[in-house]
Protein backbone atom coordinates (compact mmCIF):
# COMPACT_ATOMS: atom_id res chain seq x y z
CA UNK A 1 0.00 0.00 0.00
CA UNK A 2 1.50 3.79 -0.91
CA UNK A 3 2.13 6.13 1.40
CA UNK A 4 -0.59 7.96 -0.07
CA UNK A 5 -3.03 5.47 0.32
CA UNK A 6 -1.88 4.80 4.05
CA UNK A 7 -2.78 8.83 4.33
CA UNK A 8 -5.83 8.46 3.16
CA UNK A 9 -7.01 5.78 5.26
CA UNK A 10 -5.85 7.24 8.36
CA UNK A 11 -7.83 10.63 7.69
CA UNK A 12 -10.98 8.46 7.13
CA UNK A 13 -10.46 7.28 10.48
CA UNK A 14 -9.80 10.66 11.76
CA UNK A 15 -13.28 11.65 10.12
CA UNK A 16 -15.43 8.65 11.56
CA UNK A 17 -13.47 9.48 14.78
CA UNK A 18 -14.38 13.59 14.97
CA UNK A 19 -17.98 13.31 13.87
CA UNK A 20 -18.96 10.57 16.15
CA UNK A 21 -17.40 12.47 19.41
CA UNK A 22 -18.65 15.63 17.79
CA UNK A 23 -14.72 16.89 18.01
CA UNK A 24 -15.20 19.96 16.19
CA UNK A 25 -17.78 21.13 13.91
CA UNK A 26 -18.10 19.55 10.75
CA UNK A 27 -17.40 21.84 8.82
CA UNK A 28 -13.73 22.19 10.81
CA UNK A 29 -12.98 18.13 10.65
CA UNK A 30 -13.47 18.02 7.15
CA UNK A 31 -11.20 21.32 6.40
CA UNK A 32 -8.43 19.43 8.36
CA UNK A 33 -9.08 16.49 6.56
CA UNK A 34 -8.49 18.38 3.77
CA UNK A 35 -5.36 20.38 4.77
CA UNK A 36 -3.60 17.13 5.69
CA UNK A 37 -4.09 15.89 2.38
CA UNK A 38 -2.90 19.00 1.10
CA UNK A 39 0.24 19.41 3.37
CA UNK A 40 0.78 15.41 3.34
CA UNK A 41 0.72 16.03 -1.21
CA UNK A 42 -2.06 13.69 -2.06
CA UNK A 43 -3.68 17.26 -3.37
CA UNK A 44 -2.53 20.25 -4.37
CA UNK A 45 -3.11 23.50 -3.07
CA UNK A 46 -5.23 23.93 -5.85
CA UNK A 47 -6.99 21.22 -5.93
CA UNK A 48 -7.62 22.46 -2.42
CA UNK A 49 -9.27 25.76 -3.26
CA UNK A 50 -11.12 24.41 -6.27
CA UNK A 51 -14.09 23.14 -4.31
CA UNK A 52 -14.68 26.78 -3.28
CA UNK A 53 -14.90 27.51 -6.78
CA UNK A 54 -17.17 24.81 -7.54
CA UNK A 55 -21.12 25.81 -9.53
CA UNK A 56 -23.02 23.36 -7.17
CA UNK A 57 -21.35 25.32 -4.17
CA UNK A 58 -21.88 28.82 -5.01
CA UNK A 59 -26.19 27.77 -5.87
CA UNK A 60 -26.09 26.27 -2.48
CA UNK A 61 -24.50 29.86 -1.05
CA UNK A 62 -27.02 32.13 -3.04
CA UNK A 63 -30.24 29.22 -1.96
CA UNK A 64 -29.37 30.11 1.15
CA UNK A 65 -30.67 34.19 0.54
CA UNK A 66 -33.83 32.65 -0.94
CA UNK A 67 -34.37 30.42 1.90
CA UNK A 68 -34.31 33.48 4.09
CA UNK A 69 -36.16 35.78 2.07
CA UNK A 70 -39.14 32.93 1.97
CA UNK A 71 -38.89 32.49 5.83
CA UNK A 72 -38.80 36.76 6.56
CA UNK A 73 -42.08 36.92 4.48
CA UNK A 74 -44.34 34.44 6.65
CA UNK A 75 -45.17 32.63 3.70
CA UNK A 76 -44.57 29.25 4.79
CA UNK A 77 -46.16 29.84 7.89
CA UNK A 78 -49.20 31.69 6.43
CA UNK A 79 -49.57 28.92 4.08
CA UNK A 80 -49.44 25.90 6.86
CA UNK A 81 -51.99 27.83 8.91
CA UNK A 82 -54.05 27.47 5.66
CA UNK A 83 -54.00 23.99 4.58
CA UNK A 84 -53.77 22.41 8.37
CA UNK A 85 -57.20 20.56 9.37
CA UNK A 86 -59.47 22.32 10.75
CA UNK A 87 -60.85 19.09 12.43
CA UNK A 88 -59.67 15.74 13.06
CA UNK A 89 -59.50 13.33 11.15
CA UNK A 90 -57.81 9.48 10.90
CA UNK A 91 -53.94 9.32 10.52
CA UNK A 92 -54.13 8.04 7.14
CA UNK A 93 -55.66 11.56 5.84
CA UNK A 94 -54.11 14.02 8.20
CA UNK A 95 -50.33 12.39 7.24
CA UNK A 96 -50.37 12.93 3.83
CA UNK A 97 -52.20 16.39 4.01
CA UNK A 98 -49.86 17.55 6.25
CA UNK A 99 -46.60 16.34 4.51
CA UNK A 100 -47.13 16.60 0.71
CA UNK A 101 -46.83 20.63 0.66
CA UNK A 102 -43.96 20.40 2.89
CA UNK A 103 -42.47 18.01 0.60
CA UNK A 104 -43.32 20.29 -1.94
CA UNK A 105 -41.48 23.43 -0.42
CA UNK A 106 -38.60 20.87 0.40
CA UNK A 107 -38.15 20.37 -3.32
CA UNK A 108 -36.54 23.87 -4.09
CA UNK A 109 -35.74 25.04 -0.88
CA UNK A 110 -33.35 24.05 1.77
CA UNK A 111 -34.97 21.60 4.37
CA UNK A 112 -34.00 23.67 7.50
CA UNK A 113 -35.76 26.53 7.21
CA UNK A 114 -39.08 24.76 6.41
CA UNK A 115 -38.50 22.65 9.33
CA UNK A 116 -38.32 25.43 11.92
CA UNK A 117 -40.88 27.62 10.25
CA UNK A 118 -43.41 24.67 10.33
CA UNK A 119 -42.57 22.86 13.37
CA UNK A 120 -43.72 25.36 16.03
CA UNK A 121 -47.05 26.13 13.85
CA UNK A 122 -47.66 22.06 13.50
CA UNK A 123 -47.36 21.98 17.51
CA UNK A 124 -49.90 24.75 18.06
CA UNK A 125 -52.36 22.71 15.86
CA UNK A 126 -51.81 19.53 17.56
CA UNK A 127 -52.35 21.36 21.25
CA UNK A 128 -55.63 23.20 19.55
CA UNK A 129 -56.65 19.65 18.19
CA UNK A 130 -55.83 18.31 21.79
CA UNK A 131 -53.25 15.80 20.06
CA UNK A 132 -50.34 14.47 20.48
CA UNK A 133 -47.39 17.10 18.99
CA UNK A 134 -45.08 14.01 18.85
CA UNK A 135 -47.26 11.87 15.75
CA UNK A 136 -46.03 14.80 13.44
CA UNK A 137 -43.07 16.16 13.45
CA UNK A 138 -41.00 13.37 12.67
CA UNK A 139 -43.26 12.96 9.50
CA UNK A 140 -42.57 16.69 8.67
CA UNK A 141 -38.66 15.71 8.84
CA UNK A 142 -39.60 12.86 6.70
CA UNK A 143 -41.45 15.26 4.10
CA UNK A 144 -39.12 17.50 3.73
CA UNK A 145 -36.32 14.45 3.39
CA UNK A 146 -39.02 13.01 0.38
CA UNK A 147 -38.62 16.84 -1.41
CA UNK A 148 -35.47 17.05 -1.34
CA UNK A 149 -34.61 14.30 -2.94
CA UNK A 150 -37.14 15.05 -6.07
CA UNK A 151 -35.03 17.93 -7.46
CA UNK A 152 -31.13 19.29 -8.10
CA UNK A 153 -31.78 21.71 -5.62
CA UNK A 154 -33.69 19.88 -3.27
CA UNK A 155 -31.00 19.26 -0.90
CA UNK A 156 -27.00 20.28 -1.13
CA UNK A 157 -25.66 16.71 -1.56
CA UNK A 158 -27.52 16.23 -4.86
CA UNK A 159 -26.05 19.71 -6.12
CA UNK A 160 -22.68 18.32 -4.32
CA UNK A 161 -23.07 15.09 -6.52
CA UNK A 162 -23.67 17.08 -9.94
CA UNK A 163 -20.83 19.13 -8.91
CA UNK A 164 -18.41 16.24 -9.01
CA UNK A 165 -19.80 14.73 -12.29
CA UNK A 166 -19.09 17.79 -13.85
CA UNK A 167 -15.72 18.10 -12.56
CA UNK A 168 -14.60 14.16 -13.49
CA UNK A 169 -16.29 15.00 -17.53
CA UNK A 170 -19.72 13.70 -17.07
CA UNK A 171 -23.04 15.15 -17.59
CA UNK A 172 -24.42 16.70 -14.82
CA UNK A 173 -28.36 16.12 -13.13
CA UNK A 174 -30.80 17.70 -14.89
CA UNK A 175 -33.45 19.38 -12.48
CA UNK A 176 -36.09 16.75 -11.89
CA UNK A 177 -33.71 13.65 -13.13
CA UNK A 178 -32.91 12.35 -9.48
CA UNK A 179 -36.99 12.98 -9.66
CA UNK A 180 -37.78 9.41 -11.05
CA UNK A 181 -36.56 7.81 -7.94
CA UNK A 182 -37.18 10.17 -5.37
CA UNK A 183 -41.10 10.50 -6.23
CA UNK A 184 -41.65 7.15 -5.66
CA UNK A 185 -40.09 6.62 -2.33
CA UNK A 186 -41.60 9.47 -1.72
CA UNK A 187 -45.18 7.91 -2.69
CA UNK A 188 -44.07 4.44 -0.81
CA UNK A 189 -43.16 6.66 1.98
CA UNK A 190 -46.18 9.02 2.73
CA UNK A 191 -47.98 5.26 2.30
CA UNK A 192 -45.68 3.99 4.61
CA UNK A 193 -46.32 7.00 7.51
CA UNK A 194 -50.27 7.00 6.40
CA UNK A 195 -50.53 3.29 7.38
CA UNK A 196 -48.32 2.81 10.28
CA UNK A 197 -47.50 6.26 11.57
CA UNK A 198 -50.08 5.60 14.12
CA UNK A 199 -48.72 2.65 16.03
CA UNK A 200 -45.40 3.45 15.09
CA UNK A 201 -44.57 7.21 16.14
CA UNK A 202 -44.32 7.95 19.88
CA UNK A 203 -46.96 9.70 21.72
CA UNK A 204 -50.74 8.54 22.49
CA UNK A 205 -52.70 6.64 19.52
CA UNK A 206 -54.63 8.84 17.70
CA UNK A 207 -58.39 7.47 17.30
CA UNK A 208 -61.28 9.02 15.33
CA UNK A 209 -63.19 9.41 18.26
CA UNK A 210 -63.34 13.17 20.11
CA UNK A 211 -61.61 11.90 22.73
CA UNK A 212 -59.09 14.22 23.75
CA UNK A 213 -55.26 13.33 23.14
CA UNK A 214 -52.33 14.35 25.17
CA UNK A 215 -50.61 18.13 24.23
CA UNK A 216 -47.42 19.06 24.72
CA UNK A 217 -46.34 19.08 28.41
CA UNK A 218 -44.14 21.40 29.70
CA UNK A 219 -41.83 21.59 32.86
CA UNK A 220 -42.23 24.00 35.58
CA UNK A 221 -39.33 23.94 38.80
CA UNK A 222 -40.78 25.61 41.75
CA UNK A 223 -40.08 27.05 45.19
CA UNK A 224 -42.48 27.26 47.83
CA UNK A 225 -42.88 31.36 48.87
CA UNK A 226 -41.84 32.55 52.19
CA UNK A 227 -44.62 31.34 54.56
CA UNK A 228 -46.45 29.68 51.54
CA UNK A 229 -50.05 27.79 52.91
CA UNK A 230 -48.57 24.48 50.85
CA UNK A 231 -45.47 23.82 53.25
CA UNK A 232 -46.51 20.89 55.08
CA UNK A 233 -48.68 19.60 52.31
CA UNK A 234 -48.53 15.93 51.03
CA UNK A 235 -48.42 15.38 47.38
CA UNK A 236 -51.22 12.43 46.84
CA UNK A 237 -51.82 11.26 43.65
CA UNK A 238 -48.77 13.33 41.48
CA UNK A 239 -50.79 16.38 42.32
CA UNK A 240 -50.81 19.61 45.22
CA UNK A 241 -54.04 20.69 46.57
CA UNK A 242 -53.97 24.18 45.97
CA UNK A 243 -51.63 23.26 42.26
CA UNK A 244 -54.50 22.98 39.77
CA UNK A 245 -54.18 21.93 36.50
CA UNK A 246 -50.18 20.11 37.51
CA UNK A 247 -49.21 17.45 38.19
CA UNK A 248 -45.60 16.97 40.30
CA UNK A 249 -43.10 14.98 38.57
CA UNK A 250 -40.72 15.04 40.97
CA UNK A 251 -39.49 16.76 44.27
CA UNK A 252 -35.70 17.51 44.99
CA UNK A 253 -34.90 17.77 48.56
CA UNK A 254 -30.91 17.47 50.22
CA UNK A 255 -29.42 16.57 46.46
CA UNK A 256 -32.13 13.37 46.60
CA UNK A 257 -35.14 13.08 43.92
CA UNK A 258 -38.33 12.10 45.51
CA UNK A 259 -40.70 10.49 42.93
CA UNK A 260 -44.40 10.67 43.67
CA UNK A 261 -46.44 6.97 44.35
CA UNK A 262 -43.22 5.65 45.80
CA UNK A 263 -43.27 7.40 48.80
CA UNK A 264 -45.39 9.66 50.49
CA UNK A 265 -44.07 12.99 49.95
CA UNK A 266 -44.58 16.04 52.72
CA UNK A 267 -43.15 19.43 51.25
CA UNK A 268 -40.57 21.45 53.07
CA UNK A 269 -39.50 25.26 52.71
CA UNK A 270 -36.72 24.41 50.60
CA UNK A 271 -38.04 21.44 48.21
CA UNK A 272 -37.51 21.99 44.32
CA UNK A 273 -41.03 21.01 43.08
CA UNK A 274 -40.83 20.01 39.45
CA UNK A 275 -44.48 20.16 37.77
CA UNK A 276 -45.99 19.42 34.23
CA UNK A 277 -48.65 21.01 32.88
CA UNK A 278 -49.71 22.77 29.33
CA UNK A 279 -48.69 26.18 28.19
CA UNK A 280 -51.23 28.29 29.45
CA UNK A 281 -50.43 27.25 32.89
CA UNK A 282 -47.24 29.64 33.34
CA UNK A 283 -49.57 32.84 33.82
CA UNK A 284 -51.25 30.75 36.47
CA UNK A 285 -47.74 30.09 38.11
CA UNK A 286 -46.18 33.28 37.84
CA UNK A 287 -49.37 35.02 39.47
CA UNK A 288 -49.85 32.21 42.47
CA UNK A 289 -49.09 33.58 45.84
CA UNK A 290 -47.95 29.91 47.37
CA UNK A 291 -44.92 28.93 44.43
CA UNK A 292 -42.68 31.02 42.44
CA UNK A 293 -40.70 29.91 39.43
CA UNK A 294 -36.71 28.92 40.48
CA UNK A 295 -34.83 31.82 38.90
CA UNK A 296 -37.66 34.44 39.33
CA UNK A 297 -35.31 36.81 41.31
CA UNK A 298 -33.66 37.69 37.89
CA UNK A 299 -36.48 38.86 36.52
CA UNK A 300 -38.49 40.45 39.79
CA UNK A 301 -38.44 43.73 38.15
CA UNK A 302 -40.41 42.50 35.29
CA UNK A 303 -44.43 42.59 35.82
CA UNK A 304 -45.74 38.76 35.36
CA UNK A 305 -47.63 39.67 32.69
CA UNK A 306 -45.37 40.93 30.41
CA UNK A 307 -43.08 37.14 30.76
CA UNK A 308 -43.17 34.81 27.69
CA UNK A 309 -42.03 31.60 27.24
CA UNK A 310 -39.39 31.04 24.65
CA UNK A 311 -37.63 27.12 23.44
CA UNK A 312 -34.81 27.74 21.84
CA UNK A 313 -32.68 24.92 19.84
CA UNK A 314 -28.83 25.41 20.17
CA UNK A 315 -27.00 25.73 16.87
CA UNK A 316 -23.72 25.28 15.64
CA UNK A 317 -22.90 28.62 15.80
CA UNK A 318 -23.69 29.13 19.59
CA UNK A 319 -21.05 30.23 20.42
CA UNK A 320 -20.96 29.55 23.96
CA UNK A 321 -20.95 25.29 23.38
CA UNK A 322 -19.19 23.19 25.57
CA UNK A 323 -20.21 25.86 28.49
CA UNK A 324 -21.87 25.03 31.90
CA UNK A 325 -25.28 26.45 32.43
CA UNK A 326 -23.93 28.41 34.99
CA UNK A 327 -20.18 29.93 33.31
CA UNK A 328 -22.78 30.88 30.61
CA UNK A 329 -25.42 33.16 31.81
CA UNK A 330 -28.30 33.33 29.61
CA UNK A 331 -30.14 36.36 31.76
CA UNK A 332 -26.48 38.04 30.90
CA UNK A 333 -26.61 38.10 27.48
CA UNK A 334 -30.31 37.60 26.65
CA UNK A 335 -31.83 38.81 29.76
CA UNK A 336 -33.95 35.23 30.11
CA UNK A 337 -33.76 32.54 32.44
CA UNK A 338 -33.42 29.03 31.86
CA UNK A 339 -36.55 27.06 33.11
CA UNK A 340 -35.07 23.38 31.59
CA UNK A 341 -32.90 21.83 29.64
CA UNK A 342 -33.99 18.69 27.13
CA UNK A 343 -31.80 16.07 25.98
CA UNK A 344 -31.98 13.29 23.15
CA UNK A 345 -36.15 13.10 24.47
CA UNK A 346 -35.41 13.18 27.86
CA UNK A 347 -35.44 16.66 30.63
CA UNK A 348 -32.38 17.34 32.48
CA UNK A 349 -32.78 17.60 36.26
CA UNK A 350 -30.05 16.58 38.20
CA UNK A 351 -27.14 19.10 38.34
CA UNK A 352 -28.60 21.85 36.07
CA UNK A 353 -25.85 24.58 36.42
CA UNK A 354 -22.97 21.98 35.67
CA UNK A 355 -24.37 20.58 32.61
CA UNK A 356 -22.32 22.01 29.37
CA UNK A 357 -24.60 22.58 26.63
CA UNK A 358 -24.37 21.09 23.20
CA UNK A 359 -25.79 21.38 19.89
CA UNK A 360 -28.99 20.54 19.58
CA UNK A 361 -30.32 20.73 23.36
CA UNK A 362 -33.70 22.26 23.54
CA UNK A 363 -33.62 24.80 26.10
CA UNK A 364 -36.88 26.30 27.85
CA UNK A 365 -36.69 30.39 28.49
CA UNK A 366 -38.24 33.03 30.53
CA UNK A 367 -38.08 36.38 29.11
CA UNK A 368 -39.74 39.07 28.35
CA UNK A 369 -41.25 40.69 24.39
CA UNK A 370 -37.77 41.77 23.53
CA UNK A 371 -36.60 38.57 23.36
CA UNK A 372 -38.18 37.81 20.23
CA UNK A 373 -37.53 41.22 18.68
CA UNK A 374 -33.98 41.00 19.51
CA UNK A 375 -32.82 37.36 18.88
CA UNK A 376 -36.01 36.32 16.77
CA UNK A 377 -33.47 36.28 13.80
CA UNK A 378 -30.33 34.99 15.34
CA UNK A 379 -28.12 32.21 13.97
CA UNK A 380 -26.95 30.75 17.10
CA UNK A 381 -30.03 28.89 17.98
CA UNK A 382 -33.20 28.13 16.30
CA UNK A 383 -36.45 29.49 18.24
CA UNK A 384 -38.98 27.32 18.02
CA UNK A 385 -41.55 28.46 20.71
CA UNK A 386 -45.12 28.00 19.41
CA UNK A 387 -46.34 31.28 20.03
CA UNK A 388 -43.41 32.20 17.43
CA UNK A 389 -46.02 32.58 14.12
CA UNK A 390 -48.03 35.25 16.05
CA UNK A 391 -45.34 37.97 15.46
CA UNK A 392 -44.44 40.49 13.17
CA UNK A 393 -46.89 39.71 10.36
CA UNK A 394 -45.31 41.47 7.59
CA UNK A 395 -48.75 41.76 5.63
CA UNK A 396 -50.20 39.82 2.27
CA UNK A 397 -48.30 42.20 -0.29
CA UNK A 398 -44.69 40.72 1.27
CA UNK A 399 -46.46 37.10 1.03
CA UNK A 400 -47.68 37.54 -2.60
CA UNK A 401 -44.18 39.02 -3.52
CA UNK A 402 -42.39 35.88 -2.13
CA UNK A 403 -44.47 33.67 -3.39
CA UNK A 404 -44.02 35.04 -7.31
CA UNK A 405 -40.64 35.00 -7.01
CA UNK A 406 -40.24 31.90 -5.60
CA UNK A 407 -42.80 30.11 -8.75
CA UNK A 408 -40.62 32.32 -11.00
CA UNK A 409 -37.43 30.65 -9.93
CA UNK A 410 -38.60 27.47 -10.46
CA UNK A 411 -40.76 28.32 -13.37
CA UNK A 412 -37.65 29.88 -15.23
CA UNK A 413 -35.41 26.52 -14.07
CA UNK A 414 -38.07 24.40 -15.73
CA UNK A 415 -38.22 25.85 -18.87
CA UNK A 416 -34.78 26.46 -19.13
CA UNK A 417 -34.60 22.22 -18.36
CA UNK A 418 -36.44 21.98 -21.07
CA UNK A 419 -35.53 24.41 -24.14
CA UNK A 420 -32.11 22.14 -22.90
CA UNK A 421 -33.37 19.56 -24.50
CA UNK A 422 -34.99 21.13 -27.87
CA UNK A 423 -32.14 23.29 -28.42
CA UNK A 424 -28.95 22.60 -26.71
CA UNK A 425 -29.03 25.92 -24.95
CA UNK A 426 -28.51 26.06 -21.07
CA UNK A 427 -28.06 28.37 -18.48
CA UNK A 428 -26.78 27.28 -15.24
CA UNK A 429 -29.21 27.32 -12.72
CA UNK A 430 -27.28 29.54 -10.76
CA UNK A 431 -28.27 32.63 -13.04
CA UNK A 432 -32.04 31.98 -11.73
CA UNK A 433 -31.16 31.81 -8.32
CA UNK A 434 -29.11 34.42 -7.92
CA UNK A 435 -31.92 36.43 -9.70
CA UNK A 436 -34.14 35.58 -7.18
CA UNK A 437 -31.82 35.96 -4.10
CA UNK A 438 -31.38 39.87 -5.42
CA UNK A 439 -35.23 40.14 -6.00
CA UNK A 440 -36.20 39.42 -2.52
CA UNK A 441 -33.07 42.03 -1.57
CA UNK A 442 -34.29 44.89 -3.83
CA UNK A 443 -37.99 44.44 -2.62
CA UNK A 444 -37.17 44.90 0.98
CA UNK A 445 -38.44 41.24 1.82
CA UNK A 446 -34.43 39.97 2.84
CA UNK A 447 -33.00 42.72 5.19
CA UNK A 448 -29.54 43.56 3.63
CA UNK A 449 -28.61 44.41 7.05
CA UNK A 450 -27.67 40.96 7.85
CA UNK A 451 -28.02 38.93 4.70
CA UNK A 452 -24.77 37.06 5.26
CA UNK A 453 -25.78 35.90 8.28
CA UNK A 454 -28.35 33.83 6.60
CA UNK A 455 -25.45 31.82 4.96
CA UNK A 456 -24.51 28.58 6.41
CA UNK A 457 -20.60 29.20 6.28
CA UNK A 458 -19.89 25.72 8.15
CA UNK A 459 -21.73 24.36 5.22
CA UNK A 460 -20.14 25.71 2.50
CA UNK A 461 -16.77 24.85 4.05
CA UNK A 462 -17.93 21.19 4.29
CA UNK A 463 -19.27 21.09 0.88
CA UNK A 464 -15.68 22.74 -0.47
CA UNK A 465 -13.50 20.64 1.83
CA UNK A 466 -15.73 17.59 0.70
CA UNK A 467 -14.95 18.23 -2.82
CA UNK A 468 -10.80 18.16 -2.07
CA UNK A 469 -11.46 15.21 0.19
CA UNK A 470 -13.02 13.22 -2.84
CA UNK A 471 -10.18 14.38 -4.97
CA UNK A 472 -7.97 12.55 -2.30
CA UNK A 473 -9.05 9.80 -2.65
CA UNK A 474 -9.08 9.40 -6.39
CA UNK A 475 -5.70 11.04 -6.43
CA UNK A 476 -4.46 8.13 -3.61
CA UNK A 477 -5.69 5.53 -5.41
CA UNK A 478 -7.58 4.03 -2.66
CA UNK A 479 -10.65 4.38 -5.06
CA UNK A 480 -9.01 1.75 -7.36
CA UNK A 481 -8.79 -0.91 -4.39
CA UNK A 482 -11.81 -0.50 -2.94
CA UNK A 483 -13.61 -0.39 -5.96
CA UNK A 484 -11.66 -3.77 -7.18
CA UNK A 485 -11.99 -5.38 -4.28
CA UNK A 486 -16.30 -5.13 -3.90
CA UNK A 487 -16.44 -6.04 -7.91
CA UNK A 488 -14.32 -9.22 -6.84
CA UNK A 489 -16.91 -10.08 -4.06
CA UNK A 490 -19.79 -9.13 -5.91
CA UNK A 491 -19.24 -10.02 -9.61
CA UNK A 492 -21.02 -13.19 -9.91
CA UNK A 493 -24.59 -11.06 -9.37
CA UNK A 494 -23.58 -8.10 -11.25
CA UNK A 495 -23.59 -4.01 -11.43
CA UNK A 496 -26.64 -4.15 -9.39
CA UNK A 497 -24.50 -5.84 -6.73
CA UNK A 498 -22.23 -3.13 -6.55
CA UNK A 499 -24.69 -0.80 -6.83
CA UNK A 500 -27.07 -1.68 -3.55
CA UNK A 501 -23.09 -2.14 -1.85
CA UNK A 502 -22.56 1.52 -2.81
CA UNK A 503 -25.67 2.46 -1.81
CA UNK A 504 -25.66 1.08 1.89
CA UNK A 505 -22.32 2.31 1.96
CA UNK A 506 -23.07 6.06 1.16
CA UNK A 507 -26.14 5.81 3.59
CA UNK A 508 -23.59 4.70 6.53
CA UNK A 509 -21.50 7.11 6.40
CA UNK A 510 -24.46 9.66 6.05
CA UNK A 511 -25.81 8.69 9.32
CA UNK A 512 -22.22 9.10 10.29
CA UNK A 513 -20.54 11.83 8.62
CA UNK A 514 -23.20 13.98 7.11
CA UNK A 515 -24.57 13.57 3.83
CA UNK A 516 -22.19 15.86 2.16
CA UNK A 517 -19.25 13.93 3.11
CA UNK A 518 -20.66 10.92 2.41
CA UNK A 519 -21.59 11.40 -1.25
CA UNK A 520 -17.95 13.03 -1.53
CA UNK A 521 -16.25 10.15 0.00
CA UNK A 522 -18.14 7.44 -2.12
CA UNK A 523 -17.76 8.93 -5.55
CA UNK A 524 -14.45 8.55 -6.45
CA UNK A 525 -15.30 4.39 -5.18
CA UNK A 526 -18.52 4.44 -7.55
CA UNK A 527 -16.23 5.81 -10.48
CA UNK A 528 -13.80 3.70 -10.35
CA UNK A 529 -16.60 0.50 -10.12
CA UNK A 530 -18.21 1.24 -13.08
CA UNK A 531 -14.64 1.74 -15.18
CA UNK A 532 -13.48 -1.88 -14.03
CA UNK A 533 -17.05 -3.26 -14.50
CA UNK A 534 -16.77 -1.22 -17.96
CA UNK A 535 -20.72 -0.25 -17.36
CA UNK A 536 -22.28 3.84 -17.16
CA UNK A 537 -21.66 5.18 -13.94
CA UNK A 538 -24.08 7.28 -14.10
CA UNK A 539 -26.96 5.03 -11.98
CA UNK A 540 -24.27 4.62 -9.47
CA UNK A 541 -24.17 8.39 -9.19
CA UNK A 542 -27.87 8.47 -8.86
CA UNK A 543 -27.61 5.42 -5.95
CA UNK A 544 -25.12 8.10 -4.23
CA UNK A 545 -27.52 10.88 -4.49
CA UNK A 546 -30.24 8.86 -3.15
CA UNK A 547 -28.89 7.08 -0.40
CA UNK A 548 -26.86 10.64 0.77
CA UNK A 549 -30.32 12.05 0.85
CA UNK A 550 -32.14 9.01 2.55
CA UNK A 551 -31.38 9.95 6.44
CA UNK A 552 -34.23 8.32 8.23
CA UNK A 553 -32.37 6.04 10.84
CA UNK A 554 -31.07 8.68 12.91
CA UNK A 555 -30.40 12.55 13.63
CA UNK A 556 -26.69 12.71 12.92
CA UNK A 557 -26.97 12.43 8.79
CA UNK A 558 -29.87 15.85 7.97
CA UNK A 559 -30.20 18.39 10.90
CA UNK A 560 -33.80 18.83 10.50
CA UNK A 561 -33.64 15.64 12.36
CA UNK A 562 -31.67 17.10 14.37
CA UNK A 563 -33.58 20.25 14.99
CA UNK A 564 -36.88 18.29 15.03
CA UNK A 565 -35.35 15.40 17.64
CA UNK A 566 -34.73 18.40 19.95
CA UNK A 567 -38.08 20.00 19.28
CA UNK A 568 -39.86 17.22 19.71
CA UNK A 569 -38.02 15.54 22.71
CA UNK A 570 -37.64 12.46 20.56
CA UNK A 571 -35.33 9.76 22.15
CA UNK A 572 -32.32 8.14 19.10
CA UNK A 573 -34.99 4.97 19.31
CA UNK A 574 -37.51 6.38 18.17
CA UNK A 575 -36.19 7.98 14.80
CA UNK A 576 -34.59 3.90 14.56
CA UNK A 577 -38.23 2.46 15.31
CA UNK A 578 -40.11 4.33 12.70
CA UNK A 579 -37.19 5.22 10.22
CA UNK A 580 -35.80 1.84 9.97
CA UNK A 581 -38.59 0.80 7.78
CA UNK A 582 -38.38 3.74 5.95
CA UNK A 583 -34.90 3.10 5.08
CA UNK A 584 -35.45 -0.42 3.66
CA UNK A 585 -38.01 0.81 1.48
CA UNK A 586 -35.69 3.74 -0.05
CA UNK A 587 -33.10 1.15 -0.81
CA UNK A 588 -35.28 -1.41 -1.97
CA UNK A 589 -36.79 1.10 -4.49
CA UNK A 590 -33.19 2.51 -5.21
CA UNK A 591 -31.85 -1.17 -6.29
CA UNK A 592 -35.10 -1.80 -8.37
CA UNK A 593 -35.62 1.30 -10.23
CA UNK A 594 -32.37 2.77 -10.64
CA UNK A 595 -31.28 0.22 -13.01
CA UNK A 596 -34.60 0.16 -14.98
CA UNK A 597 -34.30 4.63 -15.69
CA UNK A 598 -30.46 4.32 -15.94
CA UNK A 599 -29.63 1.27 -17.60
CA UNK A 600 -26.21 0.00 -16.66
Amino acid sequence: MTFEALIVLGVFLFLVVAFLTDAMRPGLILLSAAVVFMATGVITDQELIAGFSNDGLITIAVLFLVNEGIKQSGLMARLAKAYLPRKRNPMAFMLPRLMLPVAFFSAFLNNLPIVVNFAPILIRWAEIMKLSYKKFLIPLSFAATFGGMCTLIGTSSNLVVHGLMLESGKAGFHLFELGKIGLFISIFGLIYMAVFGNWLLPGEKIKFAKKPSEGKDYYYNLQLTEGSQLIGKEVINNKIEGLAGLKVHSVARNNKILTPGISSIKLFRNDNILVTGSSGNLNYILAHKEVKLKGMEYLGHVKPENLKQYEVVLSPRFPWLGQTVTEFSFFEQFNAVVLAVHRNGERITDNLNNLKLKVGDNVVLLSTENFYETWGSSQMFYLVNYLRDLHQDKGTRVKWLALIILLAMVAAIVINEIVSYGYGMRLNIFFYVAIAALLLIWLKILPQQNYTKSVSWDMIISIASAFAISKGIQNSGVANLLAADAISIVRSIGPSGVLAIIWLITSVLTEILTNNAAVALVFPIAAMAAQLLGVDSRPFFVAIAIAGASSFVTARGYRSNLIIKAVGKYSATDFLRVGTPMQIIAFILSVLLIPYFWPF
